[in-house]
């Protein structure tokens, strides 16, 4: 019995190892079928490096001299669309011109290129590559003519980043109110040692400074130079030099059919006055006072420039525009010419500075000037605005042409200052000269385009640019001087936008402003103004005589000559027009 309950144990026993090692292969496969499900969670895979590869062959989508564009870079991989990534959050990167000192973006790039107004050639285009520049913004303080600073050196205002390169400035120049107090040689030595020349200083009534023009002999960037020479004793303050551009955009010969004296209405006008006693400072290029058009018109010259250059066809023509007397009729036949040079010719034209334009300024409001006519066109300047602030302080009138940057142009000064007369160009049919600048600052329109006037060396031409149709609303406003001595300059440009030809949309608009100037209207309201009727001004102590004399019958040809100041050198003068 024993026996064999021992066999049936044994048995139990055997069966039992016999079902362990018939398992055993089953559990060994069950443990590597769970660890190999783990990896196939995480595949060895070989991936492609997260920053993708660019080819240095293939040019950019985005171009890089468009002003105001963004680069969206959302720092997510080109990876398939099937894989479902989380976004990031984008960094906007500014497209910038690297040689510039501050954001290009202040136009819209649809609307305005990238390139300076200044830059651009008389259609509208950009003539240069250049980077845009924050001229828009001046510091000049209204009432006292006082430039308005944030420390020293804060005369360039916005426009003060202009990098050097910029055609807008002259490259190694920078223009500084000085203490009145210094002497020239004290100036010279105050120059030097901030590695500067001091071409030519002077004091300018006008504004109450002294003004001095400096070159830099070390070709550090002008920049630079300007905020290291304003924190200077005996500096007051320090911008940049800008360019100004002449507003002529052709010149060829043509017929002689005078379009603008029919347009003007300047026979009927004629009848009521001539411009006689009112002298009109032309500050402009060399005009030919031999011209038969213009003899005994010019009643005093002074070359800012103190250059030996001959007539300039624009400075003559302009003068055409306003006294013409001979084979030709101007707006004002009889009115006096202050000849003022501030613009010298060059392969592009004619073009002019900061210190220049100021200088002959000053010259023209304190030699009798009652008319200022500027047919040139450039940036927002501080020493300019501060100028014509203190000339229509003084009851000066002043006329500008709106510019011929075209369309897509901001606008261009010294015609945007509030002071200026803005005139804008038209047509033998009224129509708005493509060329001409728009904008809520245009004042009135005036023939500007294919205006046969005088050259030099007696000769004629036809030429267009809203040089000509400023320079037609000065002798109209000669002609309105005349018959009302005591109207003001405010008087004046209400008359001549009241009594304007309405052209284009109904009422005013960006492109004629109040509309055509209408000649005979603006005279016979002149007359009929309800203000006290008084003598001409006086002529200023300082002036040249002759202003209290008709040039229809004797003419004082005298130029008045600078004292105290240094002859201007090197090219900075010379310029370039459009």
């Amino acid at each position: 019995m024993l026996i064999g309950r021992i066999n049936r144990r044994m048995k139990r026993g055997h069966a039992a190892m016999a079902l362990a090692i018939v398992a055993l292969p089953l559990v060994w496969l069950d443990a590597p079928a769970a660890f190999a499900q783990a990896i196939m969670r995480t595949p060895n895979l070989n991936i492609a490096p997260r920053t993708p590869t660019i080819n240095p062959n293939v040019a950019p989508r985005v171009d890089l001299n468009v002003a105001g564009r963004t680069n969206v870079v959302t720092g997510v991989d080109r990876t398939p669309s099937r894989v479902n990534l989380a976004p990031t959050t984008p960094r906007t990167t500014a497209r910038v011109n690297p040689n510039a000192t501050m954001p290009v973006a202040r136009y819209s790039p649809n609307l305005y290129p990238s390139c300076d107004a200044a830059d651009r050639d008389s259609g509208g285009e950009c003539s240069g590559k250049t980077a845009d520049s924050g001229g828009g913004k001046g510091t000049s303080k209204g009432g006292g003519g006082k430039s308005a600073k944030k420390g020293k050196g804060g005369g360039g205002g916005a426009g003060s980043t202009l990098a050097s390169t910029n055609r807008r400035i002259y490259p190694n120049q920078i223009v500084a109110e000085l203490d009145g107090a210094l002497s020239d040689t004290q100036a010279d030595e105050l120059a030097r040692r901030h590695g500067l020349v001091r071409i030519e200083s002077q004091n300018f009534p006008l504004i109450g400074a002294t003004i001095g023009l400096f070159r830099i002999t070390d070709n550090r960037p002008v920049d630079v130079v300007r905020r290291e020479f304003a924190a200077a004793a005996g500096v007051r303050d320090v911008q940049f030099n800008f360019r100004y551009w002449l507003q002529q955009q052709k010149t060829s010969e043509g017929d002689p059919a005078q379009y603008a004296v029919t347009k003007l209405r300047l026979p009927q006008a004629h009848k009521l006055a001539h411009g006689m006693n009112v002298t009109v400072a032309v500050i402009d290029s060399g005009i030919d006072a031999r011209h038969p058009e213009l003899a005994n018109t010019i009643a005093d010259s002074f070359d800012a420039l103190s250059s030996k250059d001959g007539p300039h066809v624009h400075g003559t023509g302009i003068a055409g525009a306003i006294a013409a007397h001979a084979k030709l009729m101007g707006s004002a036949p009889e009115a006096r010419i202050l000849a003022i040079r501030a613009f010298a010719p060059s392969s592009s034209g004619a073009e002019s500075s900061s210190y220049i334009i100021v200088k002959s300024l000053n010259y023209a409001v304190l030699h009798g000037a009652q008319i200022v006519n500027m047919s040139f066109a450039g940036p927002k300047d501080p020493l300019i605005e501060r100028g014509i602030i203190a000339t229509a302080e003084r009851g000066v009138l002043m006329i500008a042409a709106a510019g011929n940057a075209g369309p897509k142009s901001p606008p261009l000064y010294p015609a945007a200052n509030p002071n200026v007369i803005a005139v804008s160009g038209t047509d033998s049919q009224d129509r708005l000269f493509p060329a001409s600048n728009r904008g809520v600052h245009i004042a009135l329109a005036a023939p500007g385009t294919d205006v046969f006037l005088p050259a030099p060396d007696g000769k004629y031409q036809m030429t267009s640019g809203t040089s000509f149709s400023a320079a037609y609303v000065s002798g109209i406003a000669a002609l309105m001087l005349e018959r009302n001595p005591a109207l003001k300059p405010n008087d004046v440009r209400a008359i001549l936008e009241k009594t304007a030809r309405d052209l284009g949309a109904p009422g005013r608009d960006e492109l004629f402003g109040a509309g055509q100037a209408d000649a005979f209207a603006a005279v016979t309201a002149a007359g009929a103004a309800a203000v006290p009727m008084a003598a001409a001004p006086p002529k200023p102590a300082d002036a040249a005589g002759g202003n209290d004399v008709s040039v229809s019958r004797a003419m004082n040809d005298t130029a008045a000559s600078l004292s105290s100041e240094k002859p201007a050198v090197g090219g900075g003068n010379q310029p370039a027009a459009q």
